[in-house]
């Protein structure tokens, strides 16, 4: 049963080698990736209804959101995006396969999300080998029927091959037209074999080393908290979480000086503009935001067995820092706004902010959990959370929201970007169209000669099809016309 079913595996594994050379060689992403999510996810359920296997309650969801995290190449075009999109579809399939193996991911802890994924990636590195060379038997084959024609025949050609060369040689020699027509039979481009076979044999060795670890692998079962190692108690944990209070309230007594004393304190001060001195701490405090929460999980492991009247000690401690912390965030928030409207917005400065609102609903839900003795919920609701916040991102259209921030701006502070705006995908095309009336002739310029050359139709292919880049190159199509009557000198070239 095992080899049969490894057999159905090293097949799928095949299929879906030669899809994804087909599909995935073609760029920018799009069609493609959604193609070959249904692919995988289809080859999955194909084999859970063949082979009778039960998976965890989480199965169907996790499916789902594959091919919905597929399906978004087809909808937005966000290089960003798509990288977090590329993240949460890996951390979906990972914890699909422990759903396969029988896993509830609800009750789990963030350990176990870790390890999941950790083997999980392993599996599917190396699975394939695994597959080959130890799950199946090879001894377990039939030896009659087809498996004996078939190997007489592969005999037969391997007998025949020399053979052929040798004689092959000698026509070709005495007959030119003989030799013209094999080599137009055997006219290979050795280098396109080479790529495909790689392409292939990458794929294929992934996908079925990722279905045999979901199926064939052996989960490791979660590892009962029996033991009090590495529980170092309330006292130090409280002392260093004490300290930590104190840091804390010494940044955040701080930041209220600056922030309700005004522009005027902080030039005073520092030397620094209010915008310039709002650009300068943002990423720091985000880094220290992230930084608290493996603090705050440690802590909380590490007084796991404390008697109730020292974690409630813990967690009035662990309370006030998250207090604390929220001040700290909003501070950030708050130098996030001065800093945009002095600047512009950017993809960094857009994601890093996601990235703010994303900590802050998951310090809110380990304070719900964590802090309330209901451990074994947060790990989950924070997954949720990720998946939530990303789905967010998909509808705020990242690309389009910076463009018309940006240009929503005093353009008399910092004049609108037109290089940074042509650089980002095709969801920025229409706001900048919408746009293009109110920008000085050399703005118009650049942003028609970029448009026409960018979202040409020619040479679409529709592996790539995305519903933004279709937009996209429709609309310039529309006012084609226009933006050539503009009659834009070229360029100079780099070279002059």
């Amino acid at each position: 049963m095992k080899t049969k079913m490894s057999l159905e595996i090293l097949a799928a594994g095949l299929v879906l080698g030669i899809i994804g050379d087909l599909l995935l060689r073609a760029q920018p992403w799009g069609l493609n990736v959604t193609l070959c999510a249904l692919a995988l996810t289809g080859a999955a359920a194909l084999l859970v209804r063949r082979h009778n296997v039960t998976p965890g309650p989480d199965a169907p969801w996790l499916a789902i959101t594959v091919v919905l995290l597929g399906a978004a190449f087809m909808r937005r075009d966000a290089q960003g995006l798509e990288q977090f999109d590329v993240i949460a579809m890996i951390i979906a399939l990972a914890l699909g396969a422990a759903s396969l193996q029988g896993a509830r991911l609800m009750g789990q802890r963030p350990f176990d999300y870790v390890r999941d994924g950790i083997t999980a990636a392993a599996g599917t590195i190396g699975g394939g080998l695994m597959l080959v060379g130890k799950d199946i038997d090879w001894h377990e084959l039939p030896q009659e029927g087809r498996m004996r024609r078939l190997r007489t025949v592969g005999l037969g050609v391997l007998l025949a091959a020399p053979l052929l060369v040798v004689f092959g040689a000698l026509f070709a020699s005495a007959d030119s037209v003989f030799a013209n027509v094999l080599q137009n039979m055997f006219s290979v481009d050795l280098d396109a074999v080479g790529q495909h076979t790689a392409m292939i044999g990458v794929w294929g060795a992934l996908t079925a080393g990722y279905l045999r670890w979901g199926f064939i692998g052996q989960r490791a079962a979660p590892a009962a908290e029996t033991s009090t190692a590495g529980a170092l108690g309330i006292g130090p944990v409280g002392t260093a979480l004490g300290l930590l209070n104190l840091m804390f309230l010494l940044f955040v007594v701080v930041q209220l000086r600056y922030f309700f004393g005004g522009a005027s304190i902080i030039e005073e001060t520092t030397g620094l503009t209010y915008a310039e001195y709002a650009r300068q701490g943002f990423f720091q405090l985000t880094a220290a935001s992230a930084l608290v929460l493996p603090v705050m999980m440690g802590a909380d492991h590490m007084v796991r067995h404390e008697t109730p009247a020292n974690l409630t000690t813990f967690r009035r401690l662990a309370g006030l820092l998250l207090v604390l912390l929220a001040v700290v965030m909003a501070s950030a928030l708050q130098r996030m706004r001065l800093y945009v409207g002095a600047f512009g917005l950017s993809e960094d400065r857009l994601y890093a902010t996601g990235f703010m609102v994303l900590l802050l609903g998951v310090f809110a839900w380990f304070g719900w959990t964590v802090l309330r003795g209901l451990r074994q919920k947060f790990a989950f609701g924070a997954l949720i959370q990720g998946f939530a916040v990303l789905a967010g991102l998909h509808i705020l259209n990242p690309d389009a929201f910076i463009v018309r921030t940006n240009l929503h701006r005093n353009a008399a502070e910092r004049p609108f970007d037109v290089e940074y705006a042509l650089s980002l995908g095709a969801d920025a095309v229409p706001p900048l169209l919408d746009a293009f009336a109110s920008f000085d002739a050399a703005s118009q310029c650049t942003v028609a000669t970029k448009l026409l050359k960018q979202w040409s139709p020619e040479g679409a292919d529709w592996r790539t099809w995305n519903w933004s880049r279709s937009r996209a190159r429709r609309l310039v199509a529309e006012r084609a016309d226009a933006l050539r009557a503009l009659n834009c000198p070229p360029k100079p070239s780099s070279s002059e």
